[in-house]
Parts: structure tokens; sequence; C-alpha cells
């Protein structure tokens, strides 16, 4: 987890400080400075940072992180979608469900990857009105719970 964190705060670095123009760039400044990650690793941290590639005024492309602004007003939205949707939370061990109203599983499950908790390792949603949520080794229903209501200070239980 602890790792996951460090390597994408120096992704951020990394973009904001240098023009990076690709996904091998990235990997070998990544390198130097201490991460050994895959390319498909490097492509989850990408899509994760929502970081897009915009038009270096030549013939190329760069990368770039979105700004402070429209990032928090994303998360709000998928705050916004959790909170309508949600119905309940419980957990078991390390599989966490998530009751949602009719039709709401999908925005729900988006909402929980998209808030881009280290508890989680992913989510599953049903085909209407259940999410699972599979947790870290060690991480309790309690844990991501709090998390959560960190996250989503309107979040009940």
């Amino acid at each position: 987890m602890k790792e996951r964190l460090g390597r994408l705060k120096a992704v951020r670095k990394l973009i904001k400080t240098y023009r990076i123009e690709s996904q091998e760039t990235l990997l070998g400044l990544l390198q130097k400075e201490g991460f050994i990650v895959t390319q498909a690793t490097l492509s989850r941290d990408l899509k994760l940072l929502k970081v897009g590639k915009i038009s270096d005024g030549h013939n190329g492309y760069v990368y770039s992180l979105p700004g402070d602004d429209e990032r928090q007003e994303t998360e709000r939205t998928y705050i916004h979608d959790f909170l309508r949707g949600y119905v309940s939370i419980e957990w078991s061990g390390n599989i966490v469900v998530i009751k949602t109203y009719s039709g709401h599983s999908d925005p729900v499950a988006l909402a929980v990857d998209n808030l881009a908790l280290d508890e989680v390792l992913g989510t599953l949603a049903g085909r209407d009105n259940t999410v699972f949520v599979c947790l870290r080794e060690g991480v309790t229903g309690e844990d991501f719970l709090s998390r959560m209501k960190e996250s989503i200070p309107e979040l009940e239980d």
C-alpha cells in the first residue's frame, strides 16, 4: 500500500517536472526514482490519476494532470452518485457488501473505484442492487467504513 502511494506521488511529481511523451519515458524516470513497475501497473496508475495527453504545441503530445478544480468536481460527482445509490454497508472478513437501490450498483461501484482507497483491491457490481468490495489482506470492514467516512463525511451507517 505504501509503495503504491509513493509511486503515485512520484508519477505526479515527474509529470509536473518533465515533458513526458510516452509511458516508456515515464517508466525509465520511475526506475531512476527507485520504483520497479510494469507497464500494466503504470497504465492503471495513469488512469487512476486521470492523466491525459495534451498537445505540446508542436507535433507531439505530453502527459498532463487534471487541475485541482477538475479533480475535486469529479470526486464530488462520485460522492453524490454513491450517496444517492447506496442503502446499506455490511461485511464479513475482507468482503464488503453494499446494498443499493435498484439500478444503482454500477454507479456505486464506480464511485468506490474512483475514490481510489488503498484498502480496496476491487469491486464487482451486481446486475441490479449489490456491490461486492474485496479488501486487502488485514483490512477489516470497520477499517473500510472508517475510510469511507473520511472520504464521504455525509455517509451514515
